[in-house]
């Protein structure tokens, strides 16, 4: 059974990436007719390591944007942690990504 916190207990799910595009966007109509851009960004760790976090993008405005963009580029990405649920070939299967709700381009790849 899932944990509900008390009222008094804020809770936030806010996730905010500044890093790399890893590859160019992936745009794609899933089954039920929506579109989705993906991305994946790379954020630099220390110690040399890095995290590499798809990224969803279901606005009108927000795919636009994304198509723009280029393996190389840095970007600002803000938005929420999701998990997501479909049925494959050999059964369930999940993934989690960050649900994004604002995007910006910081420089292009050089």
């Amino acid at each position: 059974m899932a944990h509900t916190p008390p009222l008094s207990v804020e809770t936030i799910n806010e996730v905010r990436l500044i890093g790399t595009l890893s590859q160019e966007p992936l745009s794609r109509v899933l089954p039920s007719g929506d579109e989705v851009v993906t991305v994946r960004v790379v954020v630099p760790r220390p110690e040399g390591r890095s995290d590499a976090l798809d990224c969803a993008i279901w606005t009108a405005a927000g795919r636009r944007k994304a198509k723009a963009w280029h393996r190389g580029d840095v970007v600002d990405i803000q938005g929420s942690l999701r998990r997501r649920f479909w049925r494959s070939p050999s059964g369930a299967a999940s993934r989690w990504e960050v649900e994004v709700d604002q995007l910006r381009r910081l420089s292009r790849r050089t």
